[in-house]
């Protein structure tokens, strides 16, 4: 097989979609982008590391979607808008140099409480690619947010509607720590906070 800088719209190839239920103006759409990428190498590459920081924030709301009623108790959890984008690009940045890349990686998935005295809490423990052996871990620290107005505060704790021992609304900051340990290098711990 011949790598080649176009693609082939073999109109055989492209019944084949429409027979299976393809929408011809969507395989256009596609093939116009794979066109597009192919005729600019680097746009391929920026491509993929967007959708892997996108499927990275995903998995991360996900971690804080289950951890909000099981580990967390709260019944709304406020996350601000970019963090876990923020956290996905660092996460790529840090697993950069990493023999097998992000797929090496163990993701421990963590909370620091303001109510208690700093504590943390696990949320979870993620392996990005469970076929892999990890090389390295990252520890990633949510922080909450217990600013706010005291008025507010009081009112979304009253918890009239909620079970007792919920909360009712939990916030996080925009900051978070992410904290890096190689397994199999001297190298040691890098720390990050951001």
């Amino acid at each position: 097989m011949v790598a080649t800088s176009t693609l082939n719209r073999n109109s055989e190839c492209l019944s084949e979609f429409a027979d299976r239920g393809y929408d011809q103006t969507c395989i256009d759409y596609e093939m116009d982008f794979w066109e597009r990428c192919l005729a600019e190498p680097y746009l391929g590459a920026e491509v993929c590391e967007e959708q892997t920081c996108q499927q990275l924030a995903r998995l991360l709301e996900g971690c804080l979607s289950r951890a909000k009623a099981s580990k967390l108790q709260c019944a709304h959890l406020l996350v601000p808008e970019t963090l876990t984008r923020r956290v996905a690009r660092d996460m790529l940045r840090l697993a950069a140099g990493e023999p097998c890349g992000l797929r090496g990686c163990v993701l421990d998935v963590h909370l620091e409480l303001e109510e208690q005295q700093h504590r943390c809490e696990r949320l979870e423990r993620l392996a990005c690619d469970s076929s892999v052996v990890p090389t390295f871990e990252l520890t990633l620290v949510f922080k909450q947010d217990g600013g706010g107005w005291p008025s507010l505060r009081d009112f979304l704790r009253i918890g009239t509607c909620f079970p007792p021992g919920t909360r009712s609304a939990l916030k996080l900051r925009p900051g978070f720590r992410l904290i890096k340990k190689k397994l199999y290098s001297a190298a040691g711990t890098i720390v990050e906070e951001c």
